[in-house]
C-alpha cells in the first residue's frame, strides 16, 4: 500500500500516515544508541559510539555529544551531517535569545524552535525531514533539570530517562524498570552504563565506544556542561563492573 504514498513527505496514505517520516525514524533505528537520564542533581547522557574500522583516526572531539549554550547540551542519534546543521540552528537561536533578554534561553523554548524548524521538512514538497533525533539536557530557572527527546517529525516530550537509536525499545524497558524518581547522578550513570551494556551490539563496553557527559550545577550555582575523559570512563567501567576483565589493562 505505502509505494503510491511514499513518494513525498506532503500525502499522507489512506490510514493516515506520512511514509517518509516514518522512513526517517528508521534510519535512526540504524544509528548508535544514547541514553538520557534525568536524576535529582543533574541530567546524564551517556552515547555509543559507532567504530567501523580500526583504521579510523579517532576524534579527539565528542561525537555524540555536544554543547548548544552554557545550560543546554544534546545527545545524537542519526545522521550526523543533519544533526550539524540542527545544532548550529540551536546555537544561534540561543546566542540570539541571550543576546535579546540578556538570560539564558528557557531549555523548552530552544527544544521548541529547533522542532519547529523540524516540523517543517514534514510539511513542503521537495524537502527531505532531517534524520535525526535528539535528547536534550539543560536546566533554568523555572523548570530546573530538563530532558527533552525529539524525532524528525518535530514531536518533542519531557522525559525522566529515555533512550533513541539502536535497540532503544530494549533499553526503554530496562530504564522503565530500574529507573527511581530520586535518583542521584551518580547512581543515574551506573544505569546509563548498565543499560548500554545489555543493549549495545558489541560484546564489551570499553571507553572508545562510548562518550558520557552530565549537565549539573556547581556550588556556586552555575551550569556545568562535562564530558568525561575516556581515562575517568574506563574506571568508571571497572568500578561499576560493566566491563571485561582484558579491558582493565589496557
Amino acid at each position: 500500500m505505502s509505494r503510491r504514498y511514499d513518494s513525498r513527505t506532503t500525502i499522507f496514505s489512506p490510514e493516515g500516515r506520512l511514509y517518509q517520516v516514518e522512513y526517517a525514524m528508521e534510519a535512526i533505528g540504524n544509528a548508535g544508541s544514547a541514553i538520557g537520564i534525568l536524576s535529582k542533581d543533574g541530567v546524564v547522557l551517556v552515547g555509543e559510539k559507532k567504530v567501523t574500522s580500526k583504521l579510523l583516526q579517532t576524534s579527539t572531539s565528542t561525537e555524540k555529544m555536544y554543547k548548544i549554550d552554557d545550560h543546554v547540551a544534546c545527545a545524537v542519534a542519526g545522521i550526523m551531517s543533519d544533526a550539524n546543521i540542527l545544532i548550529n540552528t540551536a546555537r544561534v537561536q540561543a546566542q540570539r535569545y541571550t543576546y535579546a533578554y540578556q538570560e539564558p534561553m528557557p531549555v523548552e523554548q530552544l527544544v521548541q524552535s529547533l522542532c519547529d524548524t523540524k516540523q517543517g521538512y514534514t510539511q513542503f514538497g521537495g524537502l527531505r525531514p532531517f534524520g535525526v533525533s535528539f535528547l536534550f539536557a539543560g536546566w533554568d530557572k523555572n523548570y530546573g533539570f530538563q530532558l527533552y527527546m525529539s524525532d524528525p517529525s518535530g514531536n518533542y516530550g519531557g522525559w525522566k530517562a529515555a533512550a533513541i537509536g539502536a535497540n532503544n525499545q530494549a533499553a526503554q524497558s530496562i530504564l522503565k524498570q530500574d529507573y527511581k524518581d530520586d535518583i542521584s547522578r551518580e547512581e543515574a550513570v551506573q544505569l546509563a552504563l548498565k543499560v548500554l551494556s545489555k543493549t549495545m551490539d558489541s560484546t564489551s563496553l570499553t571507553s572508545d565506544k562510548l562518550e558520557l557527559a552530565e549537565v549539573f550545577l556547581m556550588p556556586s550555582g552555575k551550569v556545568k556542561y562535562q564530558v568525561c575523559s575516556p581515562e575517568a570512563l574506563s574506571k568508571l567501567l571497572v568500578k561499576h563492573g560493566v566491563t571485561q576483565p582484558a579491558a582493565e589493562t589496557s
